[in-house]
């Protein structure tokens, strides 16, 4: 939407995004969409029997929905679970880290400073007017639970995971010169921002690693400069592994091929009004949540820049800077 406003292809953009995982479609077998379509080519009653008849039972097995990785058939758990292990992050490193998401977000929560919620009345059920996902539990709880993708010895587990869930968002995007003509006041600049792509198989969730010293040196700042952080929490394991690598000379020379560490996000600026692991991860929408989220966290506190990463599909990363509007 940035872009286009650059290229003066626009002047206003709603930028948006909806995911509805609680009705996912559900495929049916390789073995019977291929004969479905050629059904659907036959020409003659007879080309259809015969290909009818070739239908087994195991064809109507069907194909049960995971987030799986398109390029490499993995599921985003099991490929959390190797970056943890390779990162030497530790299960319970995870837990506590989930624990402080859901805490923080119950605090934000309680707090009022999650007020751009609109509520939603779903059919036959009560309206939702909060994030309903946050559950603030304990060590020891959490502790009970089993690896939910390498079994037995694996450390992600559906506590230290986001969970799925419905959701939806939008935000307006102009120039400042339009937006003062129609009236508006703008809540925060975007600066600068930046994608990456790294090896989808062993580097699926480093993308803020790469995206963030890109969009720093591209803004002209340190990470000193940032006074509020937001990273999408796909998984405790990712969001750690994330600041280690962040915080390692010896991976900024051996794989992004730079001299020194951008270094890591202080956690007192880190996600402080809780992430994706207690607020939800409706894919389509966790974006302009983190938008939206760190300029309302840097009116709130009062600082100037906010840095905004995730990873995402296809071993894809990205980065931006987000400055307070003059207030």
């Amino acid at each position: 939407g940035v872009g286009m406003i650059a290229a003066g292809q626009c002047d206003v953009v709603v930028a948006g995004g909806v995911e509805l995982m609680s009705d996912v479609p559900i495929r049916h077998s390789r073995k019977m969409r291929k004969t479905m379509l050629t059904l659907n080519r036959a020409k003659s009653l007879g080309q259809k029997l015969s290909l009818i008849s070739k239908i087994r039972p195991d064809y109507f097995t069907p194909e049960l929905p995971a987030v799986a990785e398109f390029s490499t058939s993995e599921t985003m758990g099991h490929s959390a679970d190797r970056l943890a292990a390779a990162f030497g992050v530790s299960r319970l490193e995870q837990d506590e880290y989930a624990l402080r998401s859901h805490t923080l977000a119950k605090k934000a929560q309680d707090e009022g400073l999650l007020q751009d919620v609109v509520p939603f009345k779903v059919p036959g059920k009560d309206t939702v007017t909060k994030d309903n996902g946050i559950r603030p539990s304990s060590m020891e709880q959490m502790g009970k639970l089993k690896p939910a993708f390498v079994k037995p010895y694996g450390t992600v587990t559906a506590a230290n995971s986001s969970f799925l869930t419905d959701g939806a968002s939008a935000m307006l995007i102009m120039s400042e010169e339009k937006a003062l003509a129609m009236g508006y006041k703008p809540k925060a600049y975007l600066r600068d921002f930046v994608y990456v792509s790294q090896d989808p198989k062993d580097q699926l969730l480093l993308g803020p690693t790469y995206a963030t010293p890109k969009v720093l040196e591209k803004a002209g700042l340190s990470l000193s400069d940032i006074d509020v952080f937001e990273f999408h929490e796909a998984f405790a394991g990712q969001i750690l592994a994330n600041l280690k690598a962040m915080d390692s000379d010896w991976f900024a020379q051996n794989y992004m091929g730079r001299k020194s560490k951008v270094g890591a996000p202080p956690l007192d600026k880190f996600n402080t009004w809780g992430g994706s692991l207690s607020l939800g991860h409706p894919f389509g929408a966790t974006g302009c949540r983190l938008v939206i989220t760190a300029a309302h966290r840097l009116k709130k506190e009062g600082g100037q820049y906010g840095l905004v990463a995730a990873c995402a599909a296809g071993g894809q990363g990205h980065a931006m800077i987000v400055e307070l509007y003059p207030q």
